[in-house]
């Protein structure tokens, strides 16, 4: 297997380097496992750590990946392919299996929303337009843990948890640009600052076990609506964010 990975020759340090980078982004299958067992026992606090270090390892391992020059020195290795993978089982399958084992919408309609948000972000992923040249996501990027981990905090009503499911599920298919916090330029430091300060609030929730206070709940909302909204911001008002 080590022969065939590294073509039968001698093995030199950037490629060791390189397919590291890979062994730390196929951690996080290890990661949506330990979820699943944590979610299939109601230990929901638990599943949402196991995501959250997910969560970091999908964060750091493109720029990692970017420093070491992978596609360069592993070409016939796909990151990307890996990366989407990966992605598809924390963000997709076991969000949406905490909102089905959780019943928060109803036994029946957790049930149909959980199969909605699988179906339609497997499509998503067939897109091979889903990202613009600023690295905006075209279309909802089927973030679904941030969404459902939110739905966790603010314990919204029935009513309210199924609207915001199926809102997000149009938008995966509608051309309407959404952020990604570290790849777009535009507004980068307000951006992933908001980003890592929703992360906090998020994680001092989980601390509480969601017994979170209104100012923390309000908290989470009014950052998770902006990084939700400022996309579709920046795609209105294309020069918003520039250098001059």
């Amino acid at each position: 297997m080590i022969r065939r990975i590294f073509n039968y020759r001698k093995v030199p340090y950037a490629e060791i380097r390189a397919f590291s980078v890979h062994v730390l982004t196929a951690s996080g299958s290890f990661l949506a496992f330990l979820g699943v067992v944590a979610a299939a026992e109601h230990r929901f606090v638990d599943m949402w750590w196991w995501l959250g270090l997910a969560l970091l390892i999908d964060g750091i391992d493109g720029p990692i990946a970017r420093k070491v020059r992978v596609k360069e020195v592993l070409p016939n290795w796909s990151g990307d392919t890996l990366d989407n993978i990966i992605d598809y089982v924390t963000y997709v399958l076991l969000p949406a299996f905490a909102l089905y084992q959780s019943g928060m919408i109803g036994e029946t309609w957790s049930f149909v929303a959980a199969g909605m948000i699988v179906v339609s972000s497997a499509i998503y992923y067939a897109d091979t337009g889903m990202k613009t040249d600023e690295y905006f996501f075209s279309g909802f990027p089927v973030v679904w843990n941030m969404v459902i981990l939110t739905l966790f905090v603010i314990k919204p009503t029935e009513t309210t948890a199924l609207v915001i499911v199926v809102a997000a599920v149009i938008l995966t298919f509608l051309p309407i640009n959404f952020l990604h916090p570290v790849r777009v330029k535009r507004l980068r430091v307000l951006n992933l600052s908001i980003f890592l300060l929703w992360c906090a609030l998020s994680g001092y929730s989980l601390l509480l076990q969601f017994e979170s206070p209104v100012w923390l709940v309000w908290s989470v909302v009014v950052t998770g609506i902006y990084l939700f909204c400022i996309g579709g911001i920046l795609q209105l008002f294309p020069n918003l964010g520039k250098s001059s």
